[in-house]
């Protein structure tokens, strides 16, 4: 079962990985919000993972 939360981890993690880059170049605030809000729930889901 680690293997299967390792997976959903690091898939996450390239998940949040794009999000971030896009927070970066993002040119207004709701387009901020809605990659924070979605980072936010990424972080969410990784470490809720079944174990």
């Amino acid at each position: 079962m680690s293997d299967i939360r390792g997976l959903l981890i690091r898939g996450s993690e390239k998940v949040i990985g794009h999000y971030r880059l896009l927070l970066a170049s993002a040119k207004t605030d709701s387009e901020r919000q809605l990659y924070q809000t979605r980072i936010d729930r990424e972080q969410r889901l990784a470490r809720s993972a079944p174990r």
